[in-house]
């Protein structure tokens, strides 16, 4: 049971992770130019859809999360990032 407690803040943005590393084998970076995943976060980031840069703002903003203490009191509220927010705008059609 003691190997479990280690390893439970790790798994806290393995979610967002997975689908960062899917948004980024599905980019132009990867497919065409045949460059590295972590090579396109570091060199090619301004090339990369705004779904990838979101989910990677995501996941920062979720392991910024786990150190900060005051979020102890508040949670590490990943369900209200950015991301899962823009999807259901970009799917929603325009009123105008």
């Amino acid at each position: 049971m003691a190997d479990s407690s280690p390893q439970a803040p790790a798994r806290a943005c393995d979610h967002v992770l997975a689908l960062l590393k899917e948004c980024l084998l599905r980019s132009d970076c990867v497919l065409k130019r045949n460059e590295l995943p972590s090579t396109c976060l570091k060199e090619h980031f301004e090339e990369l859809p705004l779904e990838c840069k979101l989910l990677r703002n995501a996941h920062y903003e979720c392991k910024r999360g786990l150190l900060d203490m005051r979020l102890r009191f508040r949670g590490n509220n990943l369900s209200n990032n950015l991301p899962l927010q823009d999807r259901h705008e970009v799917d929603a059609p325009d009123k105008s």
